[in-house]
């Protein structure tokens, strides 16, 4: 950090993938070991997890860089998370290793910066609470800064 409390002007750790979206985003990151499931797994409306038994359950990924490891359950997922866009609950970015149809699908229709099979492995590198920036065109991932705390809060309305 400099004297003013600026992040750094050196990237901390970059990670190399595949893009499969394009575009370029700064957003903190919010972090699952958990696939996400789209269909009775998010809230739309809200841009949060409600899978009971998801780590992330009651958290909102709206505005955020979603790194989890893939999709899990129907083909409905990208519908689902077409509709955040839709609705502008959406992620600001997605980072994944776990390439199906429905993840790759979801992202394209989501509209919002995707790298994929990033190494190293995103899940062992990345903190919730980390800023980000993902590179779509590029298939790059750089934390530009480090987490204080993690910073995972639950919504309040879940019912």
């Amino acid at each position: 950090m400099s004297a003013d409390g600026d992040a750094q002007s050196e990237p901390i750790i970059e990670l190399r993938g595949r893009g499969i979206v394009p575009g370029t985003v700064e957003a903190e990151a919010l972090v699952t070991r958990d696939p996400v499931s789209g269909f009775g797994g998010i809230d739309v409306a809200t841009g949060t997890v409600i899978e009971p038994r998801h780590e992330l359950f009651g958290v909102c990924f709206t505005g955020k860089v979603l790194v989890f490891p893939g999709a899990k359950g129907s083909s409905g997922w990208s519908g689902f998370f077409q509709s955040t866009r839709l609705m502008g609950t959406a992620p600001a970015a997605m980072v994944f290793n776990v390439v199906t149809t429905k993840a790759v699908l979801g992202a394209i229709v989501t509209r919002i910066p995707t790298v994929v099979e990033a190494a190293p492995d995103p899940l062992d590198v990345i903190r919730t609470g980390d800023l980000l920036r993902v590179d779509g065109d590029n298939g790059v991932v750089t934390v530009l800064r480090r987490a204080t705390t993690a910073r995972v809060h639950p919504v309040a309305s879940i019912q």
